[in-house]
């Protein structure tokens, strides 16, 4: 049967089990937004490009599913660059299908061309550009295979508006992927497997240091395993939150820039490092020549160039988190390690995360409520800033994919279409957004996606008057020059109201509570803004170039 090119990319969608688009049409995609017209899958129109990457990146963290956005060429493809960017630093997986100009004014500057698979290269897990409507189904499938194998990313395929409108006599099902070239490693070496449980056995001062791969995997309750066995401290990465129970007594939080002072001083004094699922990233290390000098290290990452990449590692391997633990597991012992573990549980109980009280309302204090009144099951995605800080600190992450967040590339504006990615992913979850005043505004216009979907997200504006992040630094290291930090914003509850939403202004501290129970209880999007100290700062933290055991501004 002949099919034209656009359908054939919507029978590969379903396929794949693709059940939503994010995506904004135009001149160049028209031919597949006209075929998804009759297709059986959910269209979210949002108001910006870069909230389609931001909403199909948030549906890939709280779902595990690839997530998908759509866009026309030239300056729609390229309103998703920042977003590819997003998922690639986070290792998320994501198709994005944008429009292309015909095939015939490739290269000559065309209306609206943009070379989408040159700029995205270095940004993308692997691009296609699709000249031939014989390869289209099968590019479809390879793109999805690829963003969600091995080491998972974005996958961007780039389709000429003439490919879309041929017809072809394409066969109703694609047989399996194989590439020859593209093969993961997902079974451990026997080999390293048992020279890593020996280590570990003969450590003293163990640790595990935990990674978003351990989501990734699907490998949390093999890490609880061999925490409970081993009676080993574990901190976990910004990116792992959830990935081990942050209420668990072995848990001593984030590690890093703004990690705990149990986790900086247990990385840093270890003799073992069990690292899965990590990258060892500069947040997390800080002086590289600083950091664990007495630790030998294990490694297991299914990606081997991340292997020894920032730190030397002594017993590499390559493979699936999950499989790897569960190998691990099937053949460790117990270390000596109990006056350690009685250590890090003093540093925990002597050095416990704080903040000084205020008289106006303290931004943890909006976070430790939002934790208390939702018991910690709800979905908690951030945008970019002092906020996203305080929300890793004082919400405690107890189950994998709750935490929805930019890590790597630090996105501001990420937040709010990341909510409404992952409520439509989770509609069985409560959803907050929790927000900056300079960051919301960013995408603030995807209320309008939330309110035209009935997509029932609450957004908890921290409003301090300031780019906060940015403005703790100046006040730190550039003597409280403040430039070009102090912000204004819209009445945020009135710019609610306009989109049809609820909104509520919180200004006393005794009213905190409340308004959060007030906002739940609405079935709407509702938009809290809470009026906060201004020049509250996130701590501890290791200030850039020193080791990370080098902590200022303890409470």
């Amino acid at each position: 049967m002949k099919k034209k090119g656009a359908q054939i990319i919507v029978d590969a969608l379903a396929q794949e089990g693709v059940q939503v688009i994010f995506g904004y049409p135009g001149g160049s995609i028209l031919p597949l937004t006209d075929a998804l017209y009759d297709a059986p899958l959910r269209f979210i129109l949002v108001r910006h490009e870069q909230g389609a990457a931001h909403a199909a990146d948030g549906y890939a963290r709280a779902t595990g599913r690839v997530g998908v956005c759509l866009a026309t060429s030239g300056p729609g493809a390229t309103n998703i660059v920042t977003g590819l960017a997003t998922a690639y630093m986070d290792s998320i997986p994501l198709v994005a299908l944008t429009g292309q100009v015909k095939t015939n004014l490739i290269g000559n500057d065309a209306f609206q061309e943009a070379d989408m698979t040159g700029i995205t290269r270095p940004i993308t897990k692997h691009n296609y550009l699709v000249k031939n409507i014989a390869d289209l189904a099968r590019t479809i499938h390879e793109a999805f295979h690829i963003a969600a194998t091995g080491r998972p990313g974005p996958v961007l395929v780039d389709i000429p508006a003439d490919i879309q409108m041929q017809e072809y006599d394409a066969d109703p099902v694609c047989g399996e992927v194989c590439l020859r070239s593209y093969k993961p490693t997902y079974d451990p070496h026997p080999g390293q497997i048992k020279r890593a449980a020996k280590l570990i056995s003969q450590s003293r001062r163990p640790i595990i240091y935990a990674g978003g791969g351990v989501i990734l995997s699907g490998a949390h309750q093999e890490l609880l395993t061999l925490a409970e066995a081993l009676q080993a401290p574990v901190t976990t990465t910004l990116m792992g939150l959830g990935g081990f129970p942050g209420t668990h007594h072995l848990s001593v939080g984030m590690l890093g820039m703004h990690g705990t002072v149990a986790a900086n001083h247990a990385i840093m004094d270890s003799d073992v490092i069990i690292a899965v699922g990590a990258r060892f990233d500069d947040r997390v290390t800080g002086r590289v020549d600083k950091f664990a000098p007495d630790a030998k290290i294990i490694h297991i990452d299914i990606d081997p160039s991340a292997i020894s990449k920032n730190v030397a590692v002594h017993i590499p391997i390559v493979c699936d988190a999950r499989r790897g633990l569960a190998a691990l597991n099937a053949l460790v012992k117990k270390p000596d390690a109990a006056k350690w573990l009685a250590q890090v549980l003093e540093w925990k109980k002597k050095h416990p995360l704080e903040y000084k009280p205020s008289r106006k309302i303290s931004p943890q204090y909006v976070i430790e409520q939002i934790y208390e009144v939702t018991g910690g099951d709800a979905v908690i995605c951030t945008e970019v800033g002092q906020h996203q800080m305080w929300a890793a600190q004082y919400y405690r992450y107890t189950q994998p994919r709750r935490w929805v967040s930019s890590g790597g590339l630090g996105t501001m504006g990420f937040g709010l279409p990341a909510a409404i990615g992952a409520k439509i992913g989770r509609p069985d979850k409560l959803v907050f957004d929790i927000a900056g005043d300079g960051s919301i505004q960013m995408n603030i216009q995807e209320l309008g996606t939330a309110m035209a979907n009935k997509i029932d997200i609450k957004v908890a504006i921290l409003n301090n008057g300031y780019l906060g992040m940015v403005r703790q630094w100046q006040e730190l290291f550039y003597k409280r020059r403040y430039a070009a930090t102090p912000i204004t914003s819209p009445d945020f509850v009135k710019l609610a109201e306009s989109y049809g939403a609820a909104g509520i202004r919180v200004e006393k501290k005794s009213e905190v509570k409340k308004a959060i129970k007030e906002a739940i209880a609405i079935p709407n999007l509702v938009v809290l803004e809470f009026i906060v100290e201004e020049d509250m700062n996130v701590f501890p933290m290791v200030p850039a170039g020193e080791a990370i055991n080098q902590m200022i501004g303890m409470a």
